[in-house]
């Protein structure tokens, strides 16, 4: 599955869709694959203050267990509880219904420390992915 174009990256492979002051927060396909069918998420709750690189929550699978982390500064205002029940979505469509938690921006924050899909395309090729 390709990156789309109209996101931003972390180089934790979170991906952020910025919607007026607010970013959609999920985990790329390539962070699926490499869990292989997630199993378990956790997510903090609604309210939740967030700095770029600060724990968002956790995704099991039989695999592994991994931490998520928020790419921008803000506070969580929903989060998408059904993925906390059955995490299927986030495997079955990643960029879409396995969203997991819209963050208002804080005052002043962007989106511009995060990486463009063709950045982080190019972070995976340097990797070996």
């Amino acid at each position: 599955m390709s990156n789309p174009t109209d996101l931003r990256y972390s180089a934790t492979h979170e991906w952020a869709k910025l919607e007026g002051d607010v970013v959609t927060v999920g985990v790329t396909a390539f962070a699926i694959e490499q869990l292989t069918e997630p199993t378990y998420l956790e997510l903090k709750p609604v309210g939740t203050q967030f700095q770029p690189g600060d724990k968002l929550g956790v995704i099991e699978s039989y695999k592994s267990t991994s931490d998520l982390y928020s790419p921008v500064a803000g506070t969580v205002v929903e989060r998408n509880d059904a993925v906390t029940k059955d995490p299927k979505p986030v495997n079955d469509d990643a960029f879409g219904a396995g969203w997991m938690v819209k963050i208002k921006l804080a005052p002043g924050a962007t989106l511009n420390h995060l990486l463009t899909a063709a950045q982080y395309d190019a972070q995976l090729a340097s990797e070996g992915h």
